[in-house]
């Protein structure tokens, strides 16, 4: 799917060359990294955190791209008689190209975001939909600006359905993600306390997250949970299309009854055989919890929107990333590998997914980031919830200054032992845990717990 000159320079302007230019001249797929371009490819020169691509322009000519994409001040670095485009902002330049592309694709977009679950949403969302043909989904973390285009500029023509995971660090930035990728189906997991610390409070966050409506197909559809006010409250705000709210009970739950004008998909969730019971058909999942029964639901909202019908019962093994959903097992122990990241809510979900294995329960839980002046409070729900809990032993690793607010505020029992560093833990897990045990290990990516797995016996 080739970008042509006059496509180009549609949307960045006149191309900059002296010479005589073939304005047959087309680009195979644009490109932002010099170690894996080709001669056929567009560059572009992006600017981030730790790099700036215009350092690498040389070895870019080298392999004799016929193009490149500079920022405004950057001209001079472009040899004389090179073709170039320039622009005031070359990360914008890629996105627009991306929605260029994406526009070329003319397939169902799908975007994905929520305080916690979108990866593992992303991940049911890729297994479950091949049966609708070739799917391209964000891959690892890709879901900031930077990875968002990626994923739209990695698509092939002979891809069916596009996936996006759609992240946040503060207002406006979901909103961009949805100008440049314009979804036809949005989905909103939840509105937890992820990054309370920088948007301040929930209400924040549901409008942040509520951004994702603001370039959706006006015919297109919203998945949301049911019975969130918050979230309902500020979709209203920003959303007048289709929406489905998804509702997850467990098996033998009294069944709740909606309004008729709630258009709902409502499901049972068996968590002894991890079955999942939606309009009278049966979904075995490899993910566990009801947190993730839930997740399943707005993948099958989205199923029911794209027409894939289901067998009468339906069986699914999804992939397992490093740091969240996996488990591994050992001659010893089940370790609970969610060591990518942590928040209040996850870490509750976690903790409820521990307590139904057998035998006895252990925590290694990393204190959690970017929670602001409300990282004591829901530090405390976090400790009050294992105190209450039948959890044999917590190592709590935490910062001083927060291990002293905690210890102000709140009963830390016996079975919790609060560390500020990690030299010593692999001991004592090997110490505390016995054949039949079972681990969780939980916390931000601050503290690289993954990196504790390898030693545990």
């Amino acid at each position: 799917m080739k970008f042509s000159i006059s496509e180009i320079s549609n949307i960045l302007g006149n191309i900059n060359f002296n010479g005589s230019l073939n304005r047959n001249l087309s680009f195979d797929k644009v490109s932002i990294d010099s170690r894996t371009i080709y001669p056929e490819d567009l560059f572009i020169a992006l600017i981030g955190e730790n790099f700036d691509g215009h350092d690498f322009l040389t070895d870019v000519l080298k392999i004799g791209v016929q193009a490149v994409v500079v920022n405004k001040g950057k001209e001079n670095i472009v040899p004389r008689n090179y073709p170039f485009w320039v622009v005031n902002d070359t990360k914008e330049a890629f996105l627009k190209l991306a929605l260029i592309k994406k526009r070329k694709l003319k397939i169902p977009v799908i975007a994905i975001t929520g305080s916690v679950g979108k990866t593992t949403t992303k991940e049911m969302t890729l297994e479950v939909l091949k049966g609708y043909g070739q799917v391209k989904a964000s891959e690892k973390n890709f879901n900031n600006e930077i990875g968002v285009g990626l994923t739209i500029h990695s698509c092939a023509a002979s891809d069916k359905l596009l996936i996006l995971e759609m992240g946040m660090r503060g207002r406006g930035q979901i909103e961009t993600l949805s100008k440049f990728s314009e979804p036809d189906i949005a989905i909103i997991t939840n509105i937890g306390s992820s990054h309370i610390g920088i948007l301040g409070s929930r209400d924040s966050i549901a409008k942040a997250k509520c951004e994702i409506t603001q370039y959706l197909n006006p015919n297109g559809l919203v998945i949301i949970p049911h019975g969130d006010s918050l979230l309902e409250k500020n979709l209203k705000e920003s959303w007048n299309g289709k929406v489905v709210k998804v509702k997850i009970q467990k098996k033998n739950q009294n069944i709740d009854c909606f309004s008729s004008k709630d258009q709902l998909i409502l499901g049972t969730y068996d968590s002894l055989k991890n079955i999942i019971e939606i309009d009278k058909k049966f979904f075995e999942i490899s993910y566990k919890g009801i947190h993730n029964a839930l997740n399943f639901l707005y993948v099958y909202a989205i199923a029911r929107e794209l027409g894939i019908n289901f067998e009468e019962h339906n069986k699914f093994t999804f992939r397992s990333l490093e740091g969240r959903n996996k488990i591994i097992n050992t001659n010893k122990l089940t370790i609970m590998d969610e060591t990518y990241n942590a928040s209040p809510d996850s870490v509750k979900a976690c903790i409820k997914l521990l307590l139904d294995y057998p035998g006895n329960h252990f925590f290694v839980f990393g204190s959690m980031r970017e929670l602001g002046d409300k990282s004591k409070q829901f530090h405390k729900e976090i400790i009050e919830l294992i105190n209450d809990s039948d959890i044999k032993r917590c190592l709590f690793i935490c910062e001083k200054d927060l291990e002293i607010k905690i210890r102000n505020c709140c009963f830390i029992s016996e079975k919790i032992l609060v560390l500020n560093r990690l030299d010593k833990i692999i001991l004592l897990i090997n110490e505390m845990t016995s054949k039949g045990d079972t681990l969780l290990i939980k916390g931000s990516r601050f503290w690289q717990l993954d990196k504790l797995i390898p030693y545990i016996n």
